[in-house]
């Protein structure tokens, strides 16, 4: 709401453990430094002393990067994966000494380590090179590389496992777990939005379009979220929206379980996060999560059918028009 302050969850979590004197060994807390040019060794301790306080325990299982400590395409919440050398080479990240070395920040993960803060670390919006870059940075140095990357993974949106990701991260090479975020691409993959769009794109209705401001469904409902979740609702990943859910009619099931069961049969995939508003929705994904059967091979091929028609939907756009400039939907440099 409009009174949350950045740390809520973590003082939320904290209540809990105390109040219902929760057995902290049975739970796995993982939490996160803001990326960019926040990582520096000295942030690392103190936000990280900050997040212990907060959740009110002695340590974090695993505390990750939001984003990486240097300029990468892969933490672009746009619509665009290219690398740009000119963005690297901006005042932002090449003053003041530039980005933290991989060597200051595997050696300030394992100085958390070593003092008992933390149990393992790792990435999140991070791309193969930035994997890959750590782990070898960490194993020279003869520390603890990371444990995890976590990264934007859904029915939607495949791009880990075919750009270098999943290969990096397999148990053969870096052996790093995957963490997937966005299973449910921001709630569109729920179907909820399919009859009514999102407020910031019901521009056929602009009363409708306010009281879905005012009622909001999810964070598509919302005028900060809902322009940075743009990606979610080009016209080619609303078109794969509408295959997927003919398919879970087909099979008579939910859209939403079919997402969150393909997810989970992923190969890389070692665990999902997914977002819930109310109890109903937990109940409801952990219903999925802890169904046996796996979605037969003939689901799987006709999902995938679907994926060959655009394998990277969130990137496509109809709207680009000369006035952009090489700026996208929330700013991003593109193309």
């Amino acid at each position: 709401g409009s009174t949350a302050q950045e740390g809520d969850t973590e003082r939320t979590i904290g209540r809990w453990l105390k109040s219902r004197k929760v057995d902290r060994s049975k739970v796995v807390i993982a939490s996160k430094i803001t990326g960019g040019r926040n990582v520096t060794p000295k942030n690392i301790k103190e936000d990280c002393e900050g997040s212990l306080q907060r959740l009110e325990t002695d340590y974090i299982d695993v505390y990750q990067l939001h984003w990486p400590q240097r300029y990468s395409p892969q933490s672009n919440w746009g619509q665009s994966m290219a690398y740009n050398i000119k963005q690297d080479d901006s005042m932002y990240w090449r003053a003041m000494g530039g980005p933290t070395r991989f060597e200051d920040l595997c050696l300030a993960m394992e100085g958390l380590i070593q003092e008992g803060k933390i149990r393992g670390w790792g990435l999140c919006n991070d791309n193969a090179y930035g994997l890959t870059a750590c782990t070898r940075t960490a194993k020279a140095l003869g520390v603890t590389p990371p444990c995890s990357i976590q990264g934007d993974f859904s029915i939607l949106d495949r791009k880990s496992e075919e750009n270098g990701v999943a290969e990096a991260a397999s148990p053969f090479n870096e052996n790093v777990g995957f963490m997937s975020y966005n299973a449910l691409a921001g709630g569109m993959l729920t179907g909820k939005y399919m009859d009514v769009p999102a407020a910031m794109d019901d521009f056929a209705n602009r009363d409708r379009a306010v009281e879905s401001l005012r009622n909001p469904r999810g964070r598509m409902d919302t005028r900060g979220w809902g322009g940075t979740l743009f990606r979610y609702r080009t016209d080619a990943a609303q078109t794969a929206i509408r295959d997927y859910d003919k398919i879970a009619r087909k099979y008579k099931m939910p859209l939403t379980e079919l997402s969150l069961r393909w997810c989970r049969q992923r190969s890389l995939i070692t665990t999902t996060l997914v977002g819930h508003t109310n109890l109903s929705q937990l109940k409801e994904s952990i219903k999925y999560f802890t169904t046996k059967e796996p979605l037969s091979d003939e689901i799987m091929w006709e999902i995938d059918m679907v994926h060959m028609k655009n394998r990277l939907p969130l990137f496509s756009n109809n709207r680009v028009g000369r006035d952009w400039d090489g700026s996208g939907e929330i700013g991003e440099t593109i193309p």
